[in-house]
């Protein structure tokens, strides 16, 4: 059980001591020096990592775009084809007016 009363360090030994005052000074530096380059290999990680992200974004988003692209050109492909439909349709209808009109005037 850990005493309220004293800090984590002086928790740590019996007696309440602090380990700082125990332990060698080079002992001390090279766990500092550990710790470092512990968290120079973290960063270098997070580095990497915050790259690939990096180019998975960009590569989902031009992925994106190909799709959207091709999906717009698929969309105006179909409106053209669509609207030559059209013109036909009215030239058909106009034709058959124009005979209909011919035949309920009894012009020849």
């Amino acid at each position: 059980m850990v005493n309220e009363k004293v800090g984590p360090a002086e928790a740590r030994r019996p007696g309440g001591a602090s380990n700082i005052l125990t332990k060698p000074l080079p002992q001390i530096l090279d766990e500092i020096e550990d710790s470092i380059k512990l968290a120079d290999e973290a960063a270098k990680n997070a580095r990497e990592a915050t790259e690939e992200a990096r180019n998975a974004g960009e590569k989902a988003a031009r992925e994106a775009v190909r799709a959207a692209t091709d999906a717009i050109a698929k969309v105006e492909k179909t409106s053209e084809n669509a609207m030559q439909l059209a013109e036909l349709i009215k030239s058909a209808v106009m034709e058959a007016a124009g005979v209909l009109e011919k035949r309920l005037s009894g012009k020849p």
